[in-house]
């Protein structure tokens, strides 16, 4: 599937191009597509070369944590759950405390930090997998997971909200929080239907419950304290969760007798193996999106979109967002520059605006997750991960354009 998708990306960008320039007369439309693929292919570089301090901070850590037994109690204390979820993963393996050691960070919107922990929890499950270059089901869920996982301090966006003069930058937390539960529960649906998962069993639901009860208690502290300042909390309980986790880690890992120091630097060492290994991957990728993206795609599909809605007598104001939601499946930093563009020119506290910010909280960046994971590791056969996790994407941008109609119109 992503060999004819990613094809599929070139060649309706050629077609595209072919039409600006034969039909529209437009001279420029294939210098500005060849170099958007050239400035792809620069920018996979230099991601890749932004995350080896990352890589080898998180893996240097990580490498204490798995010594010093840190992330077998994490594995112990979700066994029950990822004994149900992930069946083919042995009770209390390393995996699983990387796993939620990632799934914690991706909560708390620290991006950093997941990354690497996510890579290192995929080299754990690649581990288990009997067919090396076809990702195994519990891949296939933990990647959903992540392109659809909860975020409930989205600091980024909070920041950026404040940064712009929003009224009160936190207005949009709780459509946010919303929104990405949406796309959680329907990756995780989807999954669940296609490996005939029983969500419904007693523990998978104790663990939900579970779960929900510390979502509800940390909103409910968030919303008690006055609009100015949530913000700045959110961002202050974030990183101070971080640092903690930093030093527990080494504080743990000394009480254990682990050479802390020394196997830091074992576990950084990898750090730039990984960055390089997924340099192919992400070089196919983007190049593939940008070429789509300069081709003009993506506008004309969002320019089709709102004519059928008008043609009905729908509200189209949405329509004005849905550039950023079009691109936030397959690039980040694109769907991040969207929004600021259209905070920028609409007013980071009109309606478009909410919205804009609520699609970009909602769900992870699709393409970028299954390239950077699946290529860490060897991956070239991805059964229904893609379909699954464009379904939580999909699932997560409607729910944030309806929640904004239902917060902000």
């Amino acid at each position: 599937m992503l060999n004819i998708l990613w094809l599929f990306f070139f060649v309706v960008a050629f077609v595209l191009a072919c039409f600006q320039w034969l039909i529209q007369g437009d001279a420029t439309a294939f210098p500005e597509l060849v170099k958007s693929i050239f400035e792809m292919a620069k920018l996979s570089v230099t991601i890749a070369i932004g995350l080896i301090g990352i890589l080898a901070f998180w893996l240097g850590l990580l490498k204490i944590a798995e010594k010093s037994g840190l992330v077998n109690l994490l594995a112990k204390a979700l066994a029950p759950l990822f004994r149900k979820l992930m069946p083919e993963v042995p009770s209390g393996h390393p995996a699983l405390g990387s796993i939620s050691m990632n799934m914690a960070a991706n909560m708390l919107g620290l991006d950093n930090a997941a990354t690497p922990m996510g890579i290192r929890a995929m080299e754990q499950l690649q581990e288990l997998n009997p067919r090396k270059e076809e990702a195994s089901n519990a891949q296939i869920l933990f990647l959903v997971l992540n392109t659809s996982a909860v975020t409930i301090i989205p600091i980024t966006i909070l920041l950026y909200r404040a940064q712009m003069g929003a009224a009160d930058p936190a207005a949009v937390f709780l459509p946010i929080l919303l929104a990405t539960c949406a796309s959680t529960f329907f990756g995780l649906l989807a999954v669940s239907i296609v490996q005939k998962i029983d969500l419904f069993n007693r523990v998978i639901g104790a663990y939900l419950l579970v779960f929900a009860a510390l979502i509800a208690s940390l909103v409910w502290t968030l919303f008690s304290l006055p609009a100015e300042q949530m913000a700045e909390a959110s961002s202050a309980i974030g990183n101070f969760l971080l640092m903690a986790a930093i030093v527990t880690i080494l504080i743990y890992g000394w009480r254990k007798k682990v050479a802390v120091y020394e196997d830091f630097v074992e576990g950084a060492k990898e750090g730039f193996k990984v960055a390089v290994t997924i340099i192919p991957y992400l070089v196919a990728m983007l190049t593939a999106i940008g070429a789509l993206r300069a081709s003009g795609a993506l506008d004309a599909f969002a320019d089709g979109l709102a004519w059928l809605f008008e043609s009905f007598g729908f509200d189209t104001r949405f329509v004005e967002a849905l550039p950023t939601a079009l691109m936030k499946p397959f690039s980040g930093s694109g769907a991040r520059a969207m929004m600021l563009e259209t905070m920028q020119s609409q007013g980071v506290d009109s309606f478009v605006g909410y919205m804009v910010a609520t699609i970009q909280g909602s769900t992870e960046t699709t393409f970028y997750v299954l390239t950077v994971y699946f290529g860490a590791v060897g991956i070239k056969r991805i059964r229904h991960a893609l379909s699954c996790g464009l379904i939580a994407d999909f699932a997560g941008i409607l729910a944030a354009i309806l929640l904004t109609y239902w917060f902000f119109a």
